[in-house]
């Protein structure tokens, strides 16, 4: 399934959808890092009051263990009442708390910016792919680091786990980062 919503005749946003199963082997190579501190050890960084994050200190975790730079680690959980058995309701709240997570990646990546504060940050895209069921109102891990930075674009590759370390979705996302341009009208 592809969704298309025009805006005075550009696209301006394109979903799709594919959701074919197969009953195969179940492989993960993505490893769960089981050095990194449970979510009771992690620092609380909400910004809304239907989800809980603690973002976990940028060093720790197993070195090596995630290639690419700036590595932002959270784990997050919704608070809100959530349907057990709706799991399209449950990767909606997945993909919500995810969109944060690429930024902060990107952004512990980025070289230091001439004034700190005076940046511009976007997502450009939001790509998951869920590759077994979720429950959103437990704690998963999120983990993401930066794999490229150029030209203001940025692209961070995450991976997230429920709390007993198995892999339930990759998300990749392409952030606009880059110092706040100079208004024409500011003053000098």
């Amino acid at each position: 399934r592809v969704m298309t919503a025009p805006l005075k005749g550009a696209v301006r946003a394109t979903a799709g959808a594919v959701t074919l199963t197969f009953t195969t082997v179940d492989v993960t190579t993505v490893p769960f890092d089981h050095a990194l501190p449970g979510p009771e050890h992690g620092t609380p960084d909400n910004w809304s009051d239907t989800f809980e994050r603690r973002d976990l200190d940028h060093g720790e975790g197993t070195p090596g263990v995630r290639t690419g730079a700036g590595r932002h680690v959270a784990w997050m959980r919704v608070t809100v009442p959530v349907d057990p058995d709706d799991q399209l309701l449950h990767r909606c709240w997945l993909a919500y708390m995810s969109d944060d997570m690429p930024a902060g990646a990107v952004r512990l990546a980025h070289p230091p910016l001439q004034v700190e504060g005076e940046r511009f940050v976007a997502s450009l895209d939001h790509t998951i792919w869920f590759h077994r069921p979720l429950r959103a109102d437990q704690w998963h891990l999120y983990d993401f680091s930066c794999h490229g930075y150029t030209g203001g674009r940025g692209l961070a590759i995450g991976h997230v786990f429920s709390a007993d370390g198995t892999h339930v979705a990759t998300v990749a996302q392409e952030v606009l980062f880059r110092n706040a341009r100079e208004r024409k009208d500011a003053p000098r």
